[in-house]
């Protein structure tokens, strides 16, 4: 077969066994979240999305199992189709234990690199949150609350924070009493605001695979869309660009994690570079 045919994936039962075990692990824990969240009313994703360091909901095993976890139907249905067309060929290329090193490496490079933005795009506002804490008055307290970027913050969160009703009028008759409700409400939103920062998803190494398959067999067509033809490495530096754009633009109302996909992609091409010069063990 030339590089130039058209790339067509075998069928479920071919597959390898880690790119298999992949799909079906995912599957189970789409399956799970969903059961539990209907019968038992339990958010499998706090337990097993990765939240950002610092959140008291975060645990070093998330870094692994964010990988499984996703937010939707489509949001599987997307990655999952990925993974089944680009990862059995990869797969068959390097064996199945460098592939997963490589599934792995790819998507803690994802986690690292939207760790960065988050902790860019919030680190001002937590350190301006932690000195209201520092040098509390109420003074300080009001006008943290009703500033703009707080009132932001605070939609992000989904924390209960009914204590709060009645806090001018307990601010008349009691300040003490509201100064220490007001250093209790910043604990709680904070710790509230820090969860809710979770990420989730193959996206990540998803991409690494994408990139690697570019590079490995760049001129192979690919069908976008089902059936427009595009050649693996047009289609890597569009899906690139394309990531690129929507993350430094920032849409209101994206959340998806456009600088994960990146991360991925990146340590993908590294991957397949550094593997690349140890051509006696690369295949």
């Amino acid at each position: 077969m030339s590089y130039n045919d058209p790339y067509r994936p075998s069928g479920f039962g071919f597959l390898p066994i880690v790119t298999k075990n992949i799909l079906i692990i995912n599957v189970l824990f789409f399956l799970l979240t969903l059961v539990l969240q209907q019968t038992q009313h339990i958010d499998l994703t706090k337990y097993l999305g990765l939240h950002y360091f610092s959140a008291p909901d975060f645990r070093p095993h998330q870094f692994i199992t964010y990988l499984f976890m996703h937010g939707g139907i489509s949001h599987i249905l997307f990655n999952m189709l990925g993974v089944y067309i680009f990862g059995q060929v990869l797969e068959q290329v390097w064996g199945p234990k460098r592939f997963l090193i490589f599934y792995i490496l790819t998507g803690l490079g994802a986690a690292l690199a939207q760790y960065g933005i988050i902790h860019f795009s919030i680190g001002s506002f937590v350190d301006q949150l932690e000195a209201v804490q520092n040098n509390l008055t109420l003074d300080t307290f009001v006008s943290l609350v009703n500033s703009d970027e707080f009132q932001m913050k605070l939609y992000q969160t989904d924390g209960d924070f009914g204590y709060m009703q009645n806090f001018n009028q307990i601010a008349k008759d009691n300040p003490s009493r509201a100064l220490s409700l007001a250093s209790q409400y910043l604990i709680d939103f904070k710790n509230s605001f820090l969860n809710s920062n979770v990420i989730i998803g193959a996206s990540g190494s998803l991409f690494g695979l994408l990139g690697a398959f570019g590079m490995l067999f760049p001129n192979r067509l690919l069908y976008l869309y089902f059936f427009i033809p595009v050649k693996a490495k047009w289609l890597v530096i569009g899906y690139g660009a394309l990531e690129l754009f929507s993350g430094i633009t920032n849409r209101a109302g994206d959340n998806v994690a456009h600088f994960a996909h990146l991360g991925g992609l990146f340590v993908g091409l590294i991957l397949v570079l550094i593997w690349r010069r140890d051509r006696a063990n690369f295949y």
